[in-house]
């Protein structure tokens, strides 16, 4: 079979990424429908449903960057995607709860094997004037699959949602064992200690500078897109909700990928977050109030779109070799999930206690933190 061009190639890898988001988005878009047969397990485990494919990102996600760079990046999504295919299946049947969650925690690993693989193939097969829109386009998968699954999902009943993703991950595991570049052999290096592993890719002002950035925008970005629309008046709530993070994809993949054909990743990471501090003093000003909540929230999803494709750019910016960028996709899945993980109950408890001025001000502070981590991590790299 002729090799296929490396952007088409780019575009499958942006493909698994989707299903790779799936996993989080089809149970979130079932979250009711599922209750009926799980909620009898009580709210905390039924959450757990959803939230377990993160916790083992959260956990795993370092260990995840140094098994891939082990086995080979090829081996490792194509084995991920056809484990993600068999999970949905067996999802279809509707197992007994502790089934339930075992599937989960196994679409876990696959989800971050995904996550951990797709940026650094990208990164290796894009060419290099393209690869900012590779990587760009890559941070756009969970935004995208979103939309997709709100639109479809509603439409859908679970065990026909399960089988079609099923379907579509299987898909995708023969056509990508068929179309990537075979791994390289003898990657067999040793592990050794994954704890002075782990130290050693977060003491790195390369490894860690893309993750440690990316852990802010996680932290605030899922959180907004939660907890504003609730907040904004009802005539503007649909607008809100919908809009955010489709001006976000929009901005990334227009603007952003223009920007950084003009400076370096890391530096428009700190220009989208000096950008998205307006957009929260814009809510706290206009906070009540539809339209001017809108404009803040739209100005808010714009540059922290600016600051998630930007991220991604960064890996391959900082770190050239194939391993190396496998351990900080590793890391920013890691930091990512963390951030995700903990930014909604945080700022959802700030905003109970302190209101708008309240988010406005953690807000800030994570911008303002973003903008400090990579200006470190820069002096550390210079130095």
């Amino acid at each position: 079979m002729r090799p296929l061009p490396p952007m088409l190639l780019v575009l499958l890898l942006w493909c698994a990424g989707l299903g790779a988001a799936a996993q989080f988005g089809k149970i979130s878009i079932l979250f009711e429908s599922l209750r009926a047969s799980y909620g009898g397990n009580g709210e905390v485990a039924l959450g757990l449903v959803v939230s377990i494919v993160g916790m083992v990102g959260l956990i795993f996600g370092t260990t995840a960057g140094l098994l891939v760079a082990r086995i080979g990046p090829r081996r490792a999504i194509v084995t991920a995607l056809a484990a993600g295919a068999a999970m949905s299946a067996l999802q279809s049947l509707m197992p007994a709860y502790p089934l339930m969650l075992a599937t989960r925690i196994i679409e876990g690993a696959s989800h971050l094997a995904i996550v951990v693989v797709g940026p650094t193939m990208i990164a290796a097969l894009a060419p290099e004037a393209r690869r900012p829109l590779a990587m760009t386009l890559w941070s756009s998968f969970f935004g995208v699959t979103y939309t997709i699954l709100a639109l479809i999902g509603p439409h859908l009943a679970p065990t026909g949602l399960f089988l079609g993703h099923a379907a579509y991950m299987a898909a995708l595991a023969a056509i990508l064992a068929l179309t990537l570049p075979p791994d390289p052999r003898h990657r067999h290096a040793p592990l050794g200690n994954l704890l002075a592993r782990h130290a050693a890719i977060y003491a790195s002002p390369r490894l860690a500078a893309p993750a440690m950035g990316f852990c802010c925008y996680t932290f605030l970005y899922v959180a907004i897109l939660t907890l504003l629309p609730p907040q904004t008046p009802e005539s503007h709530r649909a607008l809100i909700a919908a809009g955010m993070p489709l001006v976000s994809i929009a901005v990334s993949l227009t603007l952003g990928v223009r920007l950084l054909a003009r400076m370096s990743a890391v530096r428009l990471v700190q220009l989208g977050y000096a950008v998205a501090i307006p957009g929260f003093l814009a809510l706290w000003l206009f906070w009540g109030q539809g339209a001017g909540m809108v404009a803040g929230g739209f100005l808010l999803s714009a540059a922290l779109g600016i600051v998630q494709g930007a991220s991604f750019a960064a890996i391959p910016e900082l770190n050239a070799s194939a391993d190396d960028r496998a351990a900080a996709a590793g890391a920013v899945a890691q930091l990512g999930n963390l951030g995700t993980t903990t930014g909604t109950p945080v700022l959802a408890a700030l905003l109970a206690s302190a209101g708008a001025p309240g988010l406005a001000f953690a807000g800030v502070a994570l911008c303002l933190a973003g903008v400090g981590i990579h200006a470190v991590q820069a002096r550390r790299r210079a130095g």
